[in-house]
This record gives C-alpha cells, sequence and structure tokens, in this order.
C-alpha cells in the first residue's frame, strides 16, 4: 500500500513532469524504484492524472468554454462549422480516438509488460532524440488558426505513443506537432487541449480499482491528486512561457541522460525491472 510519504513526493513529481516532454509515469516509476517502493500501478497513476488535468481545464478554462460553445452551436448553426473554435472542438475528438481505441486494445500490455524498466529507458533516450529533431528540423510557422482534420488525426496518432511509459504524452503530441511546421506555444498548446478527454476517460475508468484488495487506498490517491494538480499549474504557466523563447533541447539532453543513467543502473543491480 502506498504511504502518505509516498503520495506527496508522487503527486510532486507528476505535477513537475506532467506538462514536460520528459515523461511523468517513467518518472514515477523511477522514483518509486530508487526509494524501494512498490509500483503505484497504472491505476494510481491514471486517477493522479486527473489532478494535473484539472490544473488544465482552469488554466485554460476561457479557451474552453469558447471552444465547446461554439462547437455545441455550430451543431445547429452551420455558419459557425469553419470557426475555428468550432474546428477545434471536432479536432479534439478525432485526435481522442487513436489513443481511446489503442488503450483499451492494450490496456494488460499496459499495466504489465510496458512498465518494464529497460523499455521505459530505451523510450526515453529514442523519443528524446525524436523531439530533437523534431524541434531542430521543423519549419515552426503554424498556429492553431491552421489545424485540419488530417493534422488533427496525425496529433492523436503522436498522442497515442503515450500509452508506452517513457514516450511522454506531451512530449509526443509536441514532438508531432514540431514535425508537421507548428510552433513551439501552438504544439504545446494543442497538446494540453488535446490530452483533456483521454486523461479524464483514463482517470474516471481506472478509479473503479482504487481501495479494492492489493490497491492503492482513497486517501493516499487523493493527497496525490491535489498535490499534483497544484504543482502542475505552475509547470504549465512556466513551460508556455519558456517555449515563446526557447528550444527543447534541455529536455531532450535530460532524456537521454536519464535514460542512459537508468540502463546502468538496471545493469548493475542498483534498480531491478
Amino acid at each position: 500500500m502506498i504511504s502518505w510519504v509516498e503520495a506527496v513526493v508522487l503527486g510532486i513529481v507528476q505535477g513537475l513532469t506532467e506538462f514536460l516532454p520528459i515523461s511523468s509515469s517513467a518518472h514515477i516509476l523511477i522514483v518509486s524504484q530508487l526509494f524501494g517502493w512498490q509500483d503505484p500501478g497504472a491505476a494510481f497513476t491514471a486517477v493522479m492524472q486527473i489532478g494535473t488535468e484539472a490544473a488544465v481545464l482552469i488554466y485554460f478554462r476561457h479557451d474552453i468554454v469558447r471552444i465547446v460553445g461554439t462547437w455545441a452551436r455550430s451543431l445547429a448553426d452551420p455558419s459557425l462549422r469553419g470557426h475555428i473554435d468550432a474546428r477545434m472542438g471536432w479536432y479534439v475528438i478525432i485526435g481522442t480516438i487513436p489513443i481511446a481505441v489503442l488503450g483499451l486494445t492494450f490496456s494488460h500490455q499496459i499495466e504489465t509488460a510496458a512498465r518494464n524498466l529497460w523499455l521505459v529507458a530505451v523510450v526515453l533516450i529514442v523519443f528524446g532524440l525524436v523531439l530533437g529533431a523534431a524541434d531542430r528540423l521543423g519549419s515552426k510557422t503554424k498556429e492553431l488558426d491552421q489545424l485540419d482534420a488530417r493534422t488533427g488525426i496525425l496529433f492523436g496518432l503522436g498522442q497515442a505513443l503515450a500509452l508506452i511509459p517513457g514516450v511522454s504524452r506531451s512530449g509526443a503530441t509536441i514532438s508531432t506537432g514540431l514535425a508537421l511546421g507548428f510552433t513551439r506555444a501552438a504544439a504545446a498548446r494543442y497538446a494540453f487541449l488535446l490530452a483533456i478527454p483521454a486523461v479524464l476517460a483514463s482517470g474516471l475508468f481506472e478509479m473503479r480499482k482504487i481501495g479494492e484488495a492489493g490497491e492503492v487506498a482513497w486517501g493516499p490517491t487523493l493527497l496525490a491528486t491535489a498535490i499534483a494538480f497544484v504543482v502542475g499549474y505552475a509547470v504549465i504557466a512556466w513551460l508556455l512561457r519558456y517555449v515563446t523563447t526557447h528550444s527543447y533541447l534541455p529536455f531532450v539532453i535530460y532524456r537521454i541522460l536519464l535514460g542512459a543513467a537508468l540502463m546502468v543502473m538496471l545493469a548493475t543491480g542498483t534498480l531491478t525491472t
């Protein structure tokens, strides 16, 4: 069972890493192993992510209300269907389909085999290089008003890669956006919005397991979720300011170093799979 101290630490880790392109799930696994704690499991992680997603809902509340309102009105008013907010509503919906289908199809593998730390180490390095290449080679000229159905689906396929621990939901989606020519800020902003349905659905789906025999209790889960919300909100604000004038290179370097360090710790027996 997860203790209150573990809940505090993991909540902080979740809040710090969910929106940075460095993989929150990888950090949860690594930190748990380093302190000799049990794997908190996919259910605890998914529910804790509701906290960071609540931060997105509040931070982008004006955008979300505008998008949902315009999309809903466009269902009855054809004149609104070309509006960027109405289209954004559809793009978030279609972009959520890949991760929903693959998440349900491979749910058992995601909760078991995919949580292997050797896999996490390799994925951290590989997708760090992918992020670096996308950031360096992408034209970074498109804004969100240039989204279309094709790019919405491609963003969704990128997000679906985050089902593998170590990929990073924001990292995969941002890498996809950069590769498609979107600016760093636009890719990050859309990554946050696109994640809302998937994260909330995953958290609500896994919530039924909290409190079951052998699973995490509700008290530590709620504490970790609340801490993740507070820390995550601050990280969103910082990252959106950061990417307007800086590249993702520091995150690329960090991912490579972390992946390499993890391999060394696994090879020497400091950590086990």
